[in-house]
């Protein structure tokens, strides 16, 4: 694959500026973000590389929500036939699929962009009016995102919940959502909040299509293997 960043026009963007406030921008990758930092310090929940794995399955995600990508039976990710041309010069994530010489597999794709995924994501969102960039307090360091919003960032894990509760309909963001986050190392946070008689994380994962499904149990093997080779 080739070496490019996405930067501030990580995966799929919606055509009009994104709603701000509780309602976040709909994206799954910037939803899988919030939930996977502190919603006021901003500090990581999980070591970068399962966080940024799991981010790497967002951004596909993404793409697979909005009918742009799919995967073939041997899990490659191809551009689906209806995807107009101008859409993928339009997105960065898109133009890199079309651009390899061929279809490359999800594992592939998920090892190169959990390398900056988490950067991307932190600067979609800045640019959204979620994050701002705080300096480090020595000139070599990188600095940190900040929630602008605690109530903001703490808002994707009512999208969550909302997921596993039998008696609201659920959305196919909310299930992508849900099952990212568990693949991702996230199944602690949806713990506290525990719902009698909610639907498991199994059932919402189950009611996405096939090429969604597979995504998650691939975001998952590709972060157990990340988290395995860091322990040894």
């Amino acid at each position: 694959m080739h070496e490019r960043h996405a930067s501030r026009s990580a995966g799929y963007r919606q055509p009009d500026p994104p709603a701000r406030g509780l309602s976040g921008t709909g994206l799954v990758a910037d939803d899988l973000y919030l939930l996977g930092h502190d919603d006021r310090s901003g500090k990581p929940l999980l070591q970068p590389r399962a966080l940024g794995t799991g981010l790497a399955g967002a951004l596909l995600a993404e793409l697979m929500l909005a009918g742009c990508i799919g995967l073939r039976q041997d899990s490659a990710v191809v551009i689906t036939r209806d995807t107009p041309q101008s859409a993928v010069q339009q997105y960065p994530l898109l133009k890199q699929v079309a651009d390899e010489p061929g279809p490359q597999p999800v594992w592939s794709w998920l090892r190169f962009l959990a390398r900056s995924a988490a950067r991307d994501v932190a600067l979609r969102l800045e640019e959204a009016g979620y994050l701002q960039h705080a300096r480090g307090r020595v000139p070599w360091s990188q600095g940190q995102w900040i929630p602008v919003n605690p109530d903001w960032a703490f808002a994707p894990m009512l999208r969550v919940r909302t997921a596993l509760d039998p008696a609201r309909p659920l959305t196919a963001h909310a299930a992508a959502l849900t099952g990212l986050a568990v693949a991702c190392g996230l199944g602690f946070r949806l713990d506290f909040y525990q719902i009698q008689g909610r639907r498991s994380v199994q059932d919402a994962v189950a009611q996405l299509g096939p090429g969604l499904q597979e995504l998650i149990a691939q975001t998952q093997t590709a972060v157990d293997s990340a988290v395995l080779s860091q322990r040894t």
